[in-house]
């Protein structure tokens, strides 16, 4: 999204993470009969929060913008049919273009948008990045196209994916591992430093087997690095607890800090059963 944004040579604004305020600032700067696009994720990966995509969608109805939402993160996860979060919140109508990702959730490669026939139509003739791109292959079309005639019918996955998460953050708040807030099944554990994050991915590898991405600068910023831990419906519970241990014991090897006067957690209402 980012390259497109600078392949395309259209002036950008950046509104500060998450601050609706700031973004309503920018939006009355511009005129409204100029054409403007507000691009933004559904789910943020390395802080784990969801954004309030009707409440966006409200201020490009104001001020005469396009929405562009990047829902990678949360296709396959969230919603009743698995299309995410916005399908999740009822507002999937109310944005003109969704972005999506044939990985992560479904569990092959490749990607798409959803918009309408004149968005889809321009892209096919004028997106560099489309046309000289590789076609899937029918193999990995076939498996894509699978995957989502599954998902869209069943709910068992999310209902066992939503159980493990709260099960690993459970675990992980007893055995003392910090954990940043999260809206959603990423689970960012702060560590502040990236010599020490980096030693830590590779201490829960090398000696546990377990790998967990390190998420440095300049992915975040200084002084915030975290390992990010995306519990998965295969993480059964011989597994989270396994993971909690180990966290602790690479905790203490390294001398970092663990959690004492911890207040019980609730569950986070972003990952409710569909309706």
């Amino acid at each position: 999204m980012i390259a497109g944004i600078r392949a395309s040579g259209a002036e950008k604004r950046i509104f500060r993470h998450n601050d609706l305020d700031h973004l309503e600032e920018l939006l009355q700067e511009i005129e409204r009969s100029r054409p403007k696009v507000i691009a933004f994720e559904s789910l943020y990966s390395t802080d784990g929060d969801i954004v309030p995509i009707g409440d966006i969608c409200d201020l490009a109805d104001q001020y005469g913008a396009l929405t562009y939402l990047d829902e990678v993160h949360a296709v396959g996860l969230y919603g009743k049919r698995g299309a995410g979060i916005a399908e999740r919140d009822g507002v999937m109508e109310r944005v003109d273009v969704i972005e999506g990702t044939l990985a992560k959730g479904f569990g092959v490669m490749g990607g798409y948008i959803a918009a309408d026939r004149v968005i889809c139509d321009a892209i096919r003739s004028a997106a560099s990045s489309f046309i000289f791109t590789t076609a899937m292959s029918p193999a990995v079309a076939a498996a894509a196209t699978q995957s989502i005639r599954h998902l869209r019918a069943s709910v068992a996955e999310r209902i066992a994916h939503r159980l493990q998460v709260d099960k690993t953050r459970r675990a992980l708040w007893e055995a003392g591992i910090p954990m940043m807030p999260s809206q959603s099944h990423i689970l960012p554990v702060p560590i502040g430093d990236a010599q020490l994050c980096r030693e830590a991915s590779a201490h829960l590898l090398e000696r546990f087997g377990i790998y967990i991405q390190p998420i440095n600068y300049p992915t975040v910023p200084r002084g915030t690095e975290r390992l990010r831990i995306t519990p998965t419906p295969f993480h059964n519970d011989r597994l989270i607890d396994q993971l909690a241990k180990t966290l602790r014991e690479v905790w203490e090897s390294l001398g970092l800090r663990c959690e004492t006067n911890l207040v019980p957690i609730s569950r986070p209402t972003s990952l409710r059963p569909a309706a």
